[in-house]
């Protein structure tokens, strides 16, 4: 996806016809405002971003998309009728990646585009490979650490609910030791798609946190809807045959959860407590015969 940022309307239409071939769904807006909404809605792969716009101009439209967490990793072209190298230098300093020069020149215009697409493919690749595990081809602890501060910050502002899921696979190392690693690690990855499943938001993340352990963010989830998905999770688990090829007699396994929730902007809870918090509600499910889950709603100290 394209988005194009231009006051002029005329000019949009003559990027949507040049672009029209390179397989790419092509947004135009006309104001910066505008095209910060889209931006943040759409997750393009490319902006072409015009400088000179009333109001908001490219320069700070630039700088908006560069400081907010959403957009930061988007490429960003600048078009302009400036021929100046000053010009050119300030909007490279502000995070753009290329310019491209009024009246346009279609080949140089698809050229442009195309690298910069390409480019913005390898990355993306390689950005899932840093934050993907390589067993079970969810997200790793590295992404989730990045994201659980990511989330508890923009809770801490909004004052919106935070919870999180802390997910152990019950006696999964007599698994091992009974059926082998090799059938281990499909257990794992079994289980991790079918957490993966049953979380119906995009903005819901699970992640592998080490060994057989499992965590999920619920951004804007409060106890309530936290404690009601674990209890589908743990229910979901126990449901899945491991061995579907019946290799092997029917075998089913079980999972442990902890839940905790807070609201970091009223609570001042940190990431690091609200993880102890569900950790210790994962000890205590573990505790009490586990195939369960407990939760503690950290900014009340109720326990479920």
């Amino acid at each position: 996806m394209i988005l194009c940022i231009d006051d002029d309307r005329d000019v949009l239409n003559l990027l949507e016809k040049i672009l029209s071939g390179m397989d790419h769904t092509i947004i135009s807006c006309i104001t910066g405002e505008q095209g910060l909404i889209a931006a943040r809605r759409d997750q393009p792969d490319l902006i072409l971003l015009d400088i000179m716009m009333p109001e908001m101009d490219g320069y700070e439209v630039c700088r908006r998309l560069k400081n907010d967490e959403a957009t930061k990793n988007i490429p960003i072209i600048f078009i302009t009728a400036k021929n100046e190298n000053k010009s050119e230098d300030e909007g490279l300093k502000i995070g753009a990646v290329d310019y491209i020069r009024k009246p346009f020149y279609s080949s140089i215009v698809k050229s442009r585009v195309k690298t910069h697409l390409e480019l913005k493919l390898k990355t993306d690749m390689l950005e899932k490979m840093a934050f993907l595990d390589g067993l079970t081809n969810i997200c790793n602890r590295r992404k989730f650490d990045e994201m659980l501060e990511l989330e508890s910050k923009r809770a801490m502002r909004n004052k919106f609910p935070l919870s999180l899921i802390m997910i152990d696979v019950d006696h999964f190392k007599q698994f091992n030791d009974q059926f082998g690693h090799a059938e281990g690690d499909a257990c794992l990855r079994m289980i991790a798609k079918a957490l993966q499943d049953m979380l119906t938001r995009s903005g819901d993340l699970v992640a592998r946190y080490g060994g057989e352990e499992f965590v999920v963010i619920l951004p804007q989830t409060d106890h309530k809807g936290a404690v009601h998905l674990a209890a589908q999770l743990v229910r979901g688990i126990r449901k899945l045959q491991m061995f579907p090829d019946h290799s092997q007699p029917a075998v089913h396994v079980t999972i442990s959860a902890g839940v905790a929730t807070a609201i970091p902007g009223t609570d001042h809870i940190t990431p690091l407590q609200l993880i102890e918090g569900a950790d210790a509600m994962l000890y205590l499910a573990k505790q009490k015969g586990r195939n369960q889950y407990q939760g503690k709603d950290l900014s009340s100290a109720a326990g479920v």
